[in-house]
């Protein structure tokens, strides 16, 4: 589901930029809707960034942010300057990492105001306060923001002198990719304000996410590659005929050979921003996707036909994760928060009303129906750690299955019924994040026995959903490198 972001280590991933006006970034947006757009430009070595926006302090920021994609590790340093005296002496030039683009998101930067003071903010995780340490130096010339791990500082310097620590760090857990940039915000929302940065660098040691799609067979736990992408790609499901995958990547949904090829997106009409939460009918003529292209721009659930076209809502409530399909066709189960808790619910395929099936406090997740349509399957924190669930499909005779000292995800049941995978993470992660040492794991339903079918680097995107072989013989899944 979408709450799902890559966590990568310590050295930095930085993309390329698209646009050679924004020199080294990739692009620019304002952040709250400030009531003045702002915009960026790059000339001359120089970045010229207008921003509006009442402020970045408290809950929430308004402003204009030129940035690129980054992870692990970081330092970004630039000359800054406001092209104008005077103005509000609370405008803000700033570098800055930011885990989204949300207005409340997460986020760290290097303030210079208009009056000179200059700060370390931070906003240890999304919707929190925003707090400071400010510098004893006022007005330097240049700036550098470093983060190491989960802590960052800044570095200033008077014009001719070596950059120098400002002073403490602060601690915010920024996970996976996150944005870097610059940004300038106006301190008061009828106005702009402009500021130029120059000698700007971004420094960190790259590194490649690759993924690769690949298959394995359960009795021998022989791996075979199916394709390796220069990108980040999700959720394998096989179709029922055992000819193709379907996986998720960018947003789009893609087919591809199970035995390799070229890909071929399918048509998701105005769906495109696809999770990896997405499936096939028992049928094999219907797909559900989990998307939020639509406003308020969190995950619902569509169907549509599995050769493509307009997807159809079923799920009106927000956020919802598809996980299952019913045997006969007639019913989805899936995960969705409402009034703050995640629940597993099922809902007629043609939409309607919802019904919830689990009601204990903490997270459950991954919702799967049993071929024989006796249970669903599901994961559940309720006991402490994330463990394996199964129930009636009514709801009811909820019991446990595993009991170790692990997390286990998303449990998928063989197309015979005999067994069960599912993805296991070390005792100490929490959530299902990417970028993780995990396990794949079988359960034998005749002997209870649970054994390891594959070591690998991955986690989420790795088997969120259905993706056994129609013969029982094979699973697809995807594994992930950090490549220099």
């Amino acid at each position: 589901m979408l709450r799902k972001l890559l966590l990568l280590p310590a050295l930095a991933t930085l993309s390329v930029a698209a646009d050679p006006a924004l020199g080294i970034f990739d692009a620019s947006s304002d952040i709250g809707n400030p009531s003045r757009k702002g915009q960026a430009t790059f000339t001359n070595s120089t970045y010229r960034i207008s921003g509006g926006g009442a402020n970045m302090w408290a809950k929430q920021d308004a402003l204009h942010f030129l940035y690129k994609r980054a992870s692990g590790d970081v330092t970004i340093t630039a000359d800054i300057r406001f092209e104008t005296a005077g103005g509000d002496p609370h405008r803000k030039a700033i570098l800055m990492v930011r885990q989204s683009l949300d207005t409340d998101a997460a986020y760290a930067d290097a303030a210079l105001h208009g009056d000179g003071l200059t700060s370390l903010q931070s906003r240890e995780t999304k919707g929190d306060n925003t707090h400071e340490i400010q510098a004893n130096i006022s007005a330097p010339s240049r700036l550098r923001l470093e983060k190491r791990g989960a802590y960052l500082s800044m570095w200033i310097a008077k014009s001719g002198e070596p950059l120098t620590r400002a002073g403490g760090a602060m601690k915010i857990q920024l996970e996976g990719q996150y944005f870097i940039g610059l940004g300038v915000c106006a301190h008061n929302d009828a106005n702009l304000e402009t500021a130029l940065f120059t000698n700007v660098t971004i420094e960190g040691g790259e590194q490649k996410l690759i993924s690769t799609l690949e298959t394995i067979t359960v009795s021998s736990t022989d791996r075979r590659v199916v394709e390796v992408f220069n990108s980040h790609i999700e959720a394998p499901n096989w179709t029922p005929d055992g000819k193709h995958l379907l996986y998720n990547g960018g947003g789009k949904l893609y087919k591809i050979p199970a035995t390799g090829g070229a890909p071929e997106q399918i048509d998701t009409g105005f769906a495109s921003r696809l999770n990896n939460d997405h499936g096939i009918s028992p049928d094999g003529k219907m797909l559900a996707i989990s998307d939020s292209t639509r406003e308020p721009r969190s995950s619902a659930i569509y169907v549509l036909p599995i050769t493509g076209g307009t997807p159809k809502p079923v799920t009106t409530k927000t956020p919802s994760y598809w996980h299952g399909w019913s045997m006969d066709g007639k019913t989805l189960a899936y995960c969705a928060e409402r009034n703050g808790n995640f629940d597993i619910y099922t809902i007629p395929v043609e939409g309607g009303v919802e019904t919830r099936l689990t009601t204990a406090d903490g997270l459950d997740d991954g919702p799967e129906y049993s071929p024989d349509g006796k249970y669903i399957y599901f994961n559940s924190v309720r006991t402490g750690r994330m463990q394996i669930w199964r129930m009636s499909t009514d709801g009811s005779n909820q019991e446990q299955l595993t009991f170790d000292d692990a997390n286990n995800w998303f449990p998928h049941i063989s197309p015979d019924n005999k067994r069960i995978v599912f993805i296991t993470f070390d005792k100490e992660v929490v959530g299902h994040p990417a970028n993780k040492e995990v396990m794949l794991r079988l359960m034998d339903f005749a002997t209870g026995k649970v054994t390891i079918l594959a070591k690998l680097f991955g986690g989420q995107g790795t088997i969120n959903v259905p993706s056994w072989s129609p013969d029982s013989r094979r699973l697809a899944f995807v594994s992930y490198q950090l490549l220099p």
